[in-house]
C-alpha cells in the first residue's frame, strides 16, 4: 500500500494547530510547535493560504483559520447532529446550575437556538428551539462570533438593546477578544435588563467550533454582587461544552477549552 504524504500530514497538523489555539500564530510558533523549520512552514501557510484555509493578518502577520476552512467545518456537521450529541449533556447542566440551557448555532448571522432545556422549577417558561438570537449581545452567539476568522457573522449594524450591550465593532471586537482569552463568553443584562447568560464553544473533530451551549437566568443568580458570573457556573457550563465536543471527536490539550 502506498505510505502517506508527508505534505498533506504537515498541512493537517498547521490547521489542527491553528482551530485549537485561542488566536491569531506568529510563523515563529506555529515553527516551534511543529518542530518544522521557518522556511517549510512558511511554504505551507502560503499554500493554505492561496486556498482560503488560512488567512494572514496584514498588520501583525500572524495566521488563523480562513473562511474557506470554517465553511467546510460547519458544512459537515449538520444541525440534527449538534442538537442529538449535546442533548445528553443539556440536562445534566441544567440539573447542576438550577438554570435554563440552550445550545446554539450561527445561521444567517445570528443564533439558532437547537436545543433549549427548561429551568429546573416550577416557573412558566417558553420553548426557544427555532428561535434567532442577536449574535452580539448573547453569551451564545459570542462564543460562537469569538471564533470565526472570516467575521461574516458579525452584523454591520449593532443595535443596543440596552445600556450595556456592544454598540460599536471596536467594543465587540474587544469583547471577542475576552472571549478567546478566557475560553468562555458572558452577557450580563446585554439584551434584557435583569439577565444574563454564560456560554462555552462546542468544537468538532480539528477543533473548529460549530456550535455553543449556555445557561440563562435572572442576574442575581448568574452573577455575583459586583456582576460577574459566578465561577462554579462557568465551570459547568465549559464542562458540558468539552463533552459535547469530544462526543463530536474534538481532542483537548492540557485542558484547554
Amino acid at each position: 500500500m502506498p505510505g502517506t504524504v508527508q505534505s498533506i500530514e504537515r498541512a493537517a497538523a498547521v490547521l489542527r494547530l491553528l482551530a485549537g489555539g485561542s488566536g491569531r500564530l506568529s510563523l515563529a510558533e506555529i515553527s516551534r510547535s511543529l518542530d518544522l523549520a521557518k522556511p517549510t512552514t512558511h511554504g505551507i501557510l502560503q499554500t493554505l493560504r492561496k486556498v482560503g484555509f488560512v488567512e494572514q493578518d496584514r498588520v501583525s502577520g500572524h495566521y488563523q483559520l480562513g473562511a474557506a476552512m470554517l465553511r467546510l467545518g460547519t458544512g459537515f456537521l449538520d444541525v440534527n447532529e449538534l442538537r442529538s450529541r449535546s442533548i445528553n449533556w443539556a440536562d445534566p447542566l441544567a440539573a447542576r446550575s438550577g438554570e435554563a440551557v440552550r445550545i446554539g448555532t450561527v445561521l444567517d448571522g445570528q443564533v439558532l437556538v437547537v436545543h433549549h432545556v427548561f429551568r429546573p422549577d416550577d416557573t412558566f417558561q417558553t420553548l426557544d428551539v427555532g428561535s434567532l438570537l442577536p449574535i452580539h449581545a448573547t453569551a451564545l452567539g459570542k462564543a460562537l462570533l469569538a471564533y470565526r476568522a472570516d467575521g461574516a457573522a458579525a452584523p454591520a449594524a449593532l443595535d443596543r438593546f440596552t445600556s450595556r450591550t456592544a454598540g460599536t465593532q471596536r467594543e465587540l471586537t474587544e469583547a471577542l477578544r475576552a472571549v478567546r482569552e478566557a475560553g468562555w463568553s458572558a452577557e450580563v443584562e446585554e439584551l434584557h435588563r435583569g439577565e444574563a447568560s454564560i456560554a462555552a464553544p462546542i468544537r468538532a473533530y480539528g477543533g473548529l467550533v460549530v456550535g455553543a451551549i449556555g445557561i440563562s437566568g435572572h442576574v442575581e443568580r448568574i452573577c455575583d454582587s459586583h456582576y460577574r458570573p459566578r465561577p462554579a457556573l462557568v465551570a459547568n457550563v465549559r464542562d458540558a461544552a468539552r463533552a459535547v465536543s469530544r462526543d463530536l471527536g474534538a481532542t483537548f490539550r492540557g485542558g484547554a477549552p
